[in-house]
C-alpha cells in the first residue's frame, strides 16, 4: 500500500524512527481538540501465524492472574519485557488479520516501537504465515481524549478502514486510552475483540482490569460506557520506568484504595513498601500490580457487572464518589490525575467512617499518614492546578450525578476498620458537609 498524501500534515515531536521497518504507509492528520480532522493513522504488514519464540533462556516467564468473565476468561500476564514479546502473546487472540492500536501522543514515542518490533520479529520468523496488517490511531494525551466528540474521530477513522467483526482493537497506553479504546471496541460494530497493553501504574492496577470501560460527560466522570471484557491483558513492568514519579504516585493511590476496600494484607503490604513503589522499585512494583491484579480479578470474577453491593465490585469504588466530584469540578481538564483524587477520596471516606462509627480515629490517622508519606494529596487544599478547592455546593452537586447515585441521593463506599467497607445509601447531605469542612473544603 502506497502513502496517501493527506489535507494536513500529522503534528511532529516525537520519534517516528520505527517507520524505517515498513516502508508502506497511510497517514491522516493527528487528533487535534481544535480540528476536524480524525486520527493519525499509520498501517503496515506483518503475518499471523504461530507465536515467534524468543530465546527461551532468557526470556522471563510472565506471571499469571485468572480472571472468570460471564461470556469467556481471560488472563492477566505481569512482568518483564513483555512488549519485547509482545506478537508471542497476542497472535493467538487474534481472531482475523487485522488489528488496529490506539494510542496516545505521550505513549507512541515510548512504547509503539517496542511493541512494533515484536511483530516485526514475528513476521521475519514465519514468513510464509497468513499477512496480518495493523493500523494505528494516535490520539492526543490527557482527559480530554475521553470525549464522545473524540469517540465520534476515532469510530470514523476506525469504520474508514473497513473493519469487519474480527478486527482486534489494541489499547496501548494508560487509563484513558484503555477506556476509550475498550468503549470503542464495545460499541463498534455491536463489539470487537480488544486487548489491554496498559503502559501506567494506574492502568495496570486498575482500569485494565475487569472491562469497565467509559467517556466522561460534562455532567460527569465516566457515566458514559459499558461493560466490555478484553481478551488479555499485558502489563509491561518495563513500561513503568518511563512514567513521572507523579504518575507513579497516582497509581499507587488505585493500591491502596484496593487494600482499605478488601484486602488488609495489602494495606499492610503498602504500609510496609509504599515508599519503595513511589520511588520507582521494579521488584516491587512487579509485587505490587501482581497483588492489586489478584484482589481485583477475585472481586470481578464474582460480580462482573457490579450486581452485588454487599460484597461486590462496587466496593472498588471506595475514595470515588468524593474524588469523581473533585475531578469532574476541575472539568476533567488534567491538573487533577484520578489517582490523587482518589487518594483525598479515601482520606474522606475514612473520616466519613469515623463519623458514622465503622472505623476508629487510630484507622484515619494511619491511612492519612500513609497516603502523605508517598506524596499524595489528604486535604482539598494540598491538590494540584490553580483552581483552589471546589466549594462545598459544586462538589454535593456532583455527587448526586454519580453513576452509583440513586433518586438523586449519592451512595458512598465507607470503610470498615482497614480492609473491609461497605456501599451505603444512607449518608445524610449533613455528614457529607461535615466531612468536607474537616478536609479543607468551604
Amino acid at each position: 500500500m502506497g502513502k496517501r498524501r493527506s489535507t494536513c500534515q500529522p503534528r511532529g515531536g516525537w520519534n517516528r524512527s520505527w517507520q524505517r521497518f515498513w516502508p508502506s504507509w497511510l497517514t491522516t492528520p493527528s487528533c487535534h481538540p481544535c480540528r476536524p480532522s480524525l486520527a493519525r493513522l499509520d498501517t503496515f504488514e506483518t503475518t499471523l501465524g504461530p507465536p515467534a519464540m524468543n530465546n527461551p533462556s532468557t526470556a522471563q516467564q510472565p506471571l499469571c492472574v485468572h480472571v472468570k468473565g460471564l461470556a469467556a476468561d481471560y488472563d492477566i500476564l505481569t512482568g518483564q519485557g513483555l512488549l519485547q514479546r509482545g506478537a508471542e502473546h497476542i497472535i493467538p487472540h487474534m481472531k482475523g488479520g487485522h488489528g488496529v492500536i490506539i494510542t496516545d501522543e505521550n505513549v507512541a514515542p515510548l512504547h509503539l516501537e517496542t511493541l512494533l518490533e515484536s511483530f516485526q520479529a514475528h513476521a521475519k520468523a514465519h514468513p510464509k504465515a497468513k499477512p496480518v496488517r495493523l493500523d494505528v490511531l494516535t490520539v492526543p494525551a490527557g482527559e480530554r481524549s475521553k470525549s464522545l466528540s473524540r469517540y465520534g474521530h476515532v469510530m470514523d477513522s476506525l469504520l474508514a478502514l473497513g473493519i469487519d467483526r474480527r478486527t482486534t482493537i489494541l489499547a496501548l497506553g494508560g487509563g484513558v486510552v484503555g477506556d476509550l479504546a475498550g468503549f470503542v471496541a464495545a460499541t463498534a460494530l455491536r463489539g470487537l475483540p480488544f486487548i489491554q497493553l496498559p503502559t501506567t501504574l494506574l492502568s495496570q492496577v486498575d482500569s485494565s482490569v475487569g472491562g469497565k470501560t467509559g467517556l466522561n460527560a460534562a455532567a460527569g466522570k465516566n457515566l458514559i460506557g459499558a461493560f466490555w471484557q478484553p481478551q488479555l491483558v499485558l502489563a509491561d513492568s518495563d513500561t513503568l520506568a518511563t512514567l513521572p514519579e507523579r504518575e507513579l504516585k497516582a497509581g499507587y493511590g488505585e493500591i491502596v484504595k484496593s487494600g482499605l476496600a478488601g484486602d488488609k494484607a495489602l494495606f499492610e503490604w503498602c504500609e510496609a513498601n509504599g515508599a519503595g513503589v513511589v520511588a520507582g522499585d521494579p521488584t516491587l512494583l512487579a509485587e505490587a500490580v501482581r497483588r492489586t491484579c489478584t484482589f481485583k480479578a477475585r472481586i470481578v470474577s464474582a460480580d462482573e457487572h457490579e450486581r452485588n453491593e454487599t460484597t461486590g465490585r462496587a466496593l472498588l469504588n471506595l475514595g470515588h464518589t468524593f474524588g469523581h466530584a473533585f475531578e469532574t469540578a476541575q472539568h476533567h481538564e488534567g491538573a487533577l490525575l484520578h489517582g490523587e483524587a482518589v487518594a483525598l477520596g479515601l482520606c474522606q471516606a475514612m473520616a466519613l467512617a469515623v463519623l458514622r462509627g465503622s472505623a476508629t480515629e487510630e484507622e484515619k490517622q494511619r491511612v492519612t499518614r500513609h497516603l502523605a508519606q508517598t506524596g499524595l494529596p489528604t486535604t482539598a487544599q494540598e491538590l494540584p492546578g490553580d483552581h483552589g478547592a471546589p466549594s462545598i455546593e459544586v462538589l454535593l452537586h456532583h455527587m448526586t450525578r454519580d453513576k452509583k447515585a440513586r433518586d438523586g441521593k449519592a451512595a458512598f463506599v465507607v470503610p470498615h476498620g482497614l480492609g473491609a467497607s461497605q456501599l451505603e445509601r444512607t449518608v445524610t447531605t449533613a455528614e457529607i458537609r461535615q466531612v468536607l469542612l474537616a478536609t479543607g473544603c468551604a
